[in-house]
């Protein structure tokens, strides 16, 4: 199964800090190598706001192109908004890109990698799957 990478684990691995290695991190290494990792543009878009200098644009800019975007549909707006408004009847809050990401995957059959807690609330009213990072194997 494909997994959408939510935009904090994106930022985790594109952090200059090489020592910060977690399990996450690892899991996106596999993806990427699995050809599985999926990108949706309101995260591309994320990435890119949060770069400070145009020269560090660029870069991650290209590098990001390496990821196709999975084309957004009007369907996936509105189950987002669905999303948005079960959500808050229960008093969980997100962002519309939080939303967006969780209806792009279920509209889709995906998973999400994320660190974001704020997923794990919207799984116990959304029917999302949270991607689950394997265990390390030592050899």
């Amino acid at each position: 199964m494909n997994v959408i990478i939510d935009t904090a684990v994106w930022s985790l691995a594109l952090r200059r800090q090489r020592s910060s290695a977690n399990a996450q991190k690892r899991e996106l290494s596999e993806l990427v190598r699995e050809g599985r990792a999926i990108m949706l543009g309101p995260v591309r878009q994320e990435l890119l706001s949060g770069v400070r200098g145009q020269e560090q644009f660029e870069t991650l800019r290209g590098h990001l192109r390496a990821f196709p975007d999975v084309l957004l549909e009007a369907e996936d707006y509105e189950e987002a908004a669905s999303f948005f408004k079960r959500c808050r009847s229960k008093g969980i809050q997100g962002s519309n890109t939080d939303f967006l990401i969780c209806a792009a995957a279920v509209r889709r059959g995906l998973s999400i990698l994320t660190t974001d807690a704020d997923f794990t609330h919207f799984a116990s009213t959304l029917p999302i799957e949270l991607h689950t990072t394997r265990a390390s194997v030592t050899g």
